[in-house]
């Protein structure tokens, strides 16, 4: 079987690789032809664990190529996916100029039956348009060429998309045909020979199944940063309540831990979406409307404790900053808490020194040298008057506390994930500050 996937982000690289893994014949394209040619070289655009060794070993196989040219090989593919970028617009909605881009493309050049499947995550109604641009590219050719359109959502977790990939607990695809169902489940069928659930539906529900799933995951986030917040003003432990309603099997313990807010690709991007969606059609997603009220301000949240632990003038203080993604094993900034916090404290006049396993790189590209980068976690201490957790990676779990009580300015901590023990931190001699 042979299947083409455009576009080599997280979601397209990710999806092709893995399909490649089981024995499919995968050409990804893309337009960005330094990229395309450094994936040939076995150079992955993007941290992802796993990633690497299951694209060297497909290309080495010939069971994954890329290419900048979709035309030339839509003579030999039976299914396309589309996981190409649909980046917010300034109003909130997603951009599809490339979603349709890549079905103009399609019907300007097909010769043959195609199923056209939108991977990337898109607003309900998409598919429609999908569909209605490749059949008047069709129709200017003069052609009656059958095809389908089908919505096949990721639920991919950063820093685990391959094996959620290989292992996944669900496969949701909307479909509209008969002939695209069959072909949509002889191409997972390897993924769910142990019994994995792929859940068919029309259309629009699973474009719409994309969104909800990321709206809820979020409203819990937010919901439990909010209790957080009451619980510091009347005296209770958050972490003891998210034990406690985490253990009702109505509610359960995933998401539930509060933070100094969520960011990355999805949750942001998916949940402005959805509220845009809604107003298009006269409807005002309230609930939604407050889980990104309440995130946008949890951002902030370690920047109010440092002020009220250090003072509010912080010009000439030196904080340190451990973890710079929004979520550890991944590289991926976006909407990360960390570019919000580090953006309030250089506007207060303070000198940031930061330390990620993985994301270094990424901050340079994105703030340049607007702050100072260490070579490990304690030199990101080293003299510091405060010294600020942001992303949970393993190696922030179990430090020297004896080195950072003496090689920091003041022992100040304020933990943005709730990794430390507040009372061993008094014991060793720490101010400790947490969610």
């Amino acid at each position: 079987m042979n299947i083409a996937v455009v576009g080599t982000g997280y979601v397209g690289l990710v999806t092709g690789a893995c399909f490649s893994e089981m024995g499919i014949k995968v050409t990804c394209v893309d337009i960005d032809e330094q990229k395309v040619e450094n994936l040939r070289k076995g150079i992955i655009p993007i941290y992802e664990p796993g990633l690497e060794d299951v694209v060297l070993k497909n290309v080495s196989a010939n069971r994954l190529n890329f290419s900048t040219d979709l035309t030339s090989c839509l003579d030999d593919v039976e299914v396309i996916f589309s996981a190409v970028g649909t980046p917010p617009d300034e109003d909130g909605s997603a951009d599809l100029r490339y979603v349709l881009d890549v079905a103009r493309t399609i019907g300007q050049n097909m010769n043959k039956y195609v199923l056209v499947v939108t991977k990337s995550t898109v607003p309900v109604g998409t598919a429609q348009k999908v569909q209605a641009c490749i059949q008047a590219e069709l129709d200017k050719r003069g052609v009656n060429i059958p095809f389908d359109v089908a919505s096949n959502p990721e639920f991919l977790k950063e820093g685990s998309a391959v094996e959620d990939f290989m292992r996944p607990d669900r496969v949701v695809v909307g479909v509209e045909s008969e002939q695209a169902k069959k072909l949509m489940e002889k191409l997972y069928k390897p993924f769910t020979l142990s019994n994995y659930r792929m859940i068919f539906t029309d259309i629009p529900s699973a474009e719409m199944i994309k969104y909800a799933a990321n709206a809820m995951l979020a409203t819990r986030i937010s919901f439990m940063n909010d209790i957080a917040n009451l619980c510091q003003l009347v005296g209770a432990d958050v972490n003891m309540v998210r034990r406690g309603i985490g253990s009702d099997s109505r509610i359960g313990n995933k998401f539930l831990y509060p933070g100094c807010g969520y960011g990355g690709s999805c949750f942001p991007k998916d949940v402005k979406a959805l509220i845009k969606t809604a107003k298009q059609y006269g409807y005002d997603m309230q609930v939604l409307q407050a889980v990104e009220e309440v995130n946008d301000k949890q951002k902030t949240i370690l920047f109010d404790k440092l002020q009220k632990t250090l003072g509010k003038k912080l010009r000439g203080k030196t904080i340190g900053i451990w973890g710079l993604a929004f979520k550890p094993d991944t590289d991926d900034m976006r909407e990360a808490p960390s570019l919000v916090l580090i953006d309030l404290l250089l506007k207060e006049g303070a000198i940031v020194k930061v330390y990620d396993p993985i994301a270094m790189d990424e901050c340079k590209r994105r703030i340049g040298n607007t702050v100072t980068y260490c070579q490990d976690m304690y030199e990101a201490a080293l003299e510091t008057d405060a010294l600020l957790l942001l992303t949970e990676w393993k190696e922030f779990r179990l430090p020297s506390w004896k080195v950072l009580l003496k090689t920091m300015n003041s022992p100040i901590i304020i933990d943005g994930r709730n990794i430390y023990d507040k009372k061993e931190m008094a014991e060793y001699g720490f101010t400790y500050e947490c969610i």
